[in-house]
């Protein structure tokens, strides 16, 4: 199977040059440090539940609003339906194993209303 990456230049705003490229759907470091940020259980926390359920929040809305201008892009609409079942797994065990951390995560991320 091919597989093909889409790249999109970045562009310098002071000589207009392209400086590097970057893929258009992946998460920035960034964003992926600021969600960590938003519900992790200690200084170093990557791995909890709280913490993927977060980063796994972030990439879906960056692919939703790429979906909102590619309808056709159905790759990417499947690596979205994967990531949200991911999602929805980790919050299940995390409502399972730790109610109140679920509640937190949950208000913390708006998903549910």
């Amino acid at each position: 199977m091919l597989m093909l990456k889409i790249l999109f230049p970045v562009r310098a705003l002071e000589t207009g040059e392209d400086i590097c490229y970057n893929t258009y759907s992946m998460i920035t470091a960034e964003n992926k440090s600021k969600a960590f940020a938003l519900t992790q259980t200690h200084k170093d926390d990557v791995g909890s539940p709280q913490a993927q359920a977060s980063v796994l929040t972030t990439r879906i809305k960056e692919i939703t609003e790429h979906l909102q201008t590619n309808k056709h892009d159905h790759m990417a609409r499947r690596g979205l339906i994967q990531m949200v079942a991911r999602r929805k797994k980790l919050l299940k065990y995390l409502e399972a194993n730790d109610f109140e951390a679920y509640k937190a995560t949950v208000a913390k991320l708006g998903l549910r209303k």
